[in-house]
């Protein structure tokens, strides 16, 4: 498994419709991708309890094939044409869960991110880590959670997908426009164990 995501951060006063109506239009594109566990086409508002507007979408990649596919593709080159190219955030899918929910379709996406400091065990902290996605991928309301390691930058980032609007969990909050999942029944539980 490999994750990855961007982020283009947009004007305070751009028109959110824009991002609505290009994920209206595209999402369904990838929806049978080669290689896409899923892809969920997340953006959050400036003034919905977050202080930008910006449209950033997260992958789970069952194949490096599939990311880089779309990454050298027509797709992603869209991007770049209409945004600029976007540095994009990748790491070691350490854990896939499907929660309680995972037949409902997500309406609110929670990205947490967690340095990884200097002279930490590395095997404990991974370990502590996909307990708590497990236990968290257990809660009502949770279509699913994802757990990955970057180290480049040392540190863990965790994407959970909920079933409503107001998920109870810690981190940027994102609004779910669609979700494309040609491949997430392969998604594992990662290489840990």
């Amino acid at each position: 498994m490999h994750v990855m995501q961007y982020e283009i951060t947009l004007p305070a006063d751009y028109d959110m419709g824009i991002i609505r109506k290009r994920v209206a239009e595209k999402g369904p594109l990838l929806d049978d991708f080669p290689g896409l566990g899923l892809k969920a086409y997340l953006i959050r508002e400036r003034g919905d309890d977050s202080p930008v507007n910006q449209y950033a979408p997260f992958y789970v990649w069952t194949t490096h094939a599939g990311m880089n596919s779309f990454l050298l593709g027509p797709g992603f080159a869209g991007i770049v044409r209409d945004f600029g190219r976007p540095e994009v955030q990748h790491g070691s899918g350490l854990v896939h869960v499907e929660g309680p929910a995972r037949a409902s379709v997500p309406r609110t996406a929670v990205r947490r991110r967690q340095p990884v400091p200097e002279g930490t065990a590395l095997p404990a902290l991974a370990e502590e880590a996909v307990r708590e996605t497990e236990r968290l991928a257990g809660l009502d309301g949770v279509v699913c959670a994802t757990l990955a390691l970057d180290p480049r930058h040392w540190k863990l980032s965790q994407f959970t997908l909920w079933a409503h609007d107001t998920p109870r969990a810690v981190g940027d909050h994102y609004q779910v426009l669609h979700l494309s999942q040609p491949h997430r029944a392969e998604l594992s539980g990662g290489d840990l164990r």
